[in-house]
C-alpha cells in the first residue's frame, strides 16, 4: 500500500479482513504466524499485563506459552471482534479500535465469555495488508 487510503469504506474492509486473518491464526494456535502480524519492534500492552511485551520474538514466545497452557487444559479460545472504528493518519498509519470478546470452550463443555475488552491498535501498511505497531488491550473488568 504505497498510497494513503482516503476511502474509509475500503480502509474499513481491509482492516476488518486483517483482524479476521489475525484472530484465526491466534485461535488456531499458530502463534508464530500471529506474531508475524506485528512489526519487529511491535508492542503488546494492556491493563491486565504487568508490563508491555516488546518485540515480535517476545510476543511470539508469550502467545505460544499461553496457547500451550490452553491446549494442555483442553480449552479452545475464540476471539470475536466487533464495533470496529478506523481512522487514517496523515503518515499512512491507521488507528483502529474495536471491542473484543474472548470466548473459552472447554473440551466437552459450554462456551463462556472469558473477557470483554477494548483493543486499540496503531497499524502500519505492509504490502496489501497491515502490521500492528502498537496494541493496547483494556480488560473491562480491570478498569
Amino acid at each position: 500500500m504505497t498510497q494513503a487510503l482516503t476511502d474509509t469504506t475500503e480502509l474499513y474492509a481491509r482492516v476488518q479482513q486483517f483482524y479476521a486473518d489475525q484472530m484465526h491464526l491466534l485461535d488456531a494456535g499458530d502463534t508464530d504466524r500471529w506474531a508475524d502480524t506485528f512489526t519487529e519492534d511491535g508492542v503488546f500492552g494492556g491493563n491486565g499485563l504487568p508490563a508491555p511485551v516488546r518485540g515480535r520474538g517476545p510476543i511470539a514466545t508469550s502467545a505460544g506459552q499461553a496457547a500451550r497452557e490452553l491446549a494442555d487444559a483442553g480449552i479452545a479460545r475464540r476471539h470475536w471482534l466487533g464495533m470496529l472504528s478506523v481512522t487514517p493518519d496523515a503518515d499512512g498509519t491507521v488507528r483502529a479500535r474495536c471491542y473484543a470478546l474472548v470466548l473459552e470452550i472447554p473440551q466437552g463443555g459450554d462456551v463462556r465469555v472469558h473477557r470483554s475488552t477494548a483493543c486499540d491498535d496503531v497499524l502500519v501498511p505492509d504490502g496489501d495488508s497491515w502490521l500492528v505497531r502498537d496494541r493496547y488491550v483494556t480488560a473491562d473488568h480491570l478498569r
